[in-house]
């Protein structure tokens, strides 16, 4: 059957109905130069495309979320701080109009080289109220070799800017088993990024994807991976992390903790991720955006102009759209939940999926468990952590017939 086709849906056994807000994401594809290591769909940014994309993300907004009530909006990419002053005024005068602006959380990411101190208070002003800033690594050679386009100096420069125009909700990404990278100096970039102060900190293992160019320098014998030093550092962060007194809440999220422990997730937790991994609901706008909405899945096209020209028509960009099989659409929740060190309750799986984790996933958990990766508890499973260093194995298990390839 064609993606495009929809499947009735049967209700899933004692299925419940979980009533939840739809959050936000946009997608702006733009970067000033593609960077070695991503397979996400982005482009060189250029003048006229970009005017245009900001009209047709505008009318998108108008035709997708009316009466929308987003508890969290993420802008990701690319580059979102690539855009200009006038634009961001555009597309917040729109959301504003709208009425999407006032979110609980509300992140835009930025990269270093693109921030400057009138942008970071228009944003601010305008409801923005936390930044994910792309570091990846405060050595100038490993920026070079990952194609970034900033300085070490420019990421203390752009959270000194940042802190000085409201933000008190920062994130700083880095990246670690980057090729040339030795463990002396991952530590030494976890001593600058926790001395920095921010609440929250995303480390993630270089992951070599297809049709990028790291993927095809590892394929032509450049460098070759080197797991037991990837699982080095790996163990390296998390240690820091803790000393620093950042709390893990997921395989690769550290974040600051208001309440003491007395909660599920740390305080200063990613909510809108927080939303993904809980099997939440959310609208995906922009080139390539994907969305999941009353048990439907759409995927927007993966092409600027492609998507322009749609919505100047006045249509959204919409690829495909799919509507999975309920135990299918179950296993992923199970599957993207168990990233997270809590696991998943047993409750509250059963609540949002209508499935017993239980009595549909037994023999999974048993068997993660006798491998020592999983732990199964009076009132939920989680994975151990060695298990979250392989959840990628872990979540494989839990995944069902009329789930996506």
């Amino acid at each position: 059957m064609s993606s495009n086709m929809i499947a009735p849906l049967p209700d899933p056994p004692a299925a419940v109905s979980v009533a939840d807000e739809a959050s936000l994401y946009v997608h702006v594809p733009f970067c000033a130069r593609k960077c070695e290591y991503c397979a996400f769909y982005s482009e060189a940014s250029d003048g006229a495309i970009i005017k245009r994309y900001v009209a047709a993300l505008i009318r998108e907004l108008e035709l997708a979320t009316p009466g929308a009530k987003p508890p969290t909006i993420f802008f990701g990419g690319g580059t979102p701080s690539l855009l200009s002053l006038s634009q961001w005024e555009a597309i917040l005068e729109a959301m504003s109009r709208l009425g999407l602006t006032a979110a609980a959380e509300w992140t835009v990411e930025c990269n270093p080289a693109t921030v400057s101190a009138d942008k970071a208070r228009l944003l601010r002003a305008s409801g923005v109220n936390r930044i994910s800033m792309g570091v990846q690594s405060l050595d100038e050679t490993l920026l070079d070799r990952l194609g970034r386009v900033h300085s070490r100096e420019m990421v203390f420069k752009s959270f000194d800017i940042l802190r000085a125009a409201g933000f008190d909700n920062v994130n700083l990404d880095f990246m670690f088993a980057i090729p040339g990278q030795t463990l002396a100096t991952w530590q030494a970039t976890l001593a600058e990024a926790v001395a920095m102060g921010s609440e929250h900190l995303s480390c993630y293992e270089v992951i070599y994807e297809e049709d990028t160019p790291l993927y095809q320098q590892l394929q032509a014998g450049e460098f070759a991976v080197d797991e037991d030093l990837a699982c080095a550092m790996y163990e390296e962060v998390v240690g820091a992390a803790e000393r620093a007194g950042f709390r893990q809440y997921e395989i690769a999220n550290f974040a600051r903790d208001d309440s003491g422990g007395a909660g599920e997730v740390p305080t200063r937790a990613c909510r809108h991720n927080l939303n993904y991994w809980r099997g939440g609901s959310w609208y995906g706008l922009g080139p390539s955006a994907t969305e999941q909405r009353d048990g439907v899945r759409a995927r927007n096209w993966a092409n600027t102009a492609l998507y322009c020209s749609r919505l100047e028509r006045g249509e959204r960009a919409i690829e495909s759209r799919e509507r999975l099989a309920p135990l299918a659409r179950a296993g992923e929740i199970a599957a993207f939940g168990l990233r997270m060190n809590a696991g998943w309750p047993f409750a509250a799986f059963q609540r949002r999926t209508g499935y017993d984790l239980r009595r549909e996933w037994s023999a999974e958990m048993d068997h993660l468990a006798a491998q020592g990766w999983g732990v199964r508890e009076s009132d939920r499973f989680r994975l151990t952590s060695a298990g979250l260093r392989y959840a990628d194995y872990a979540a494989e298990q839990f995944l069902r017939p009329g789930s996506p390839d």
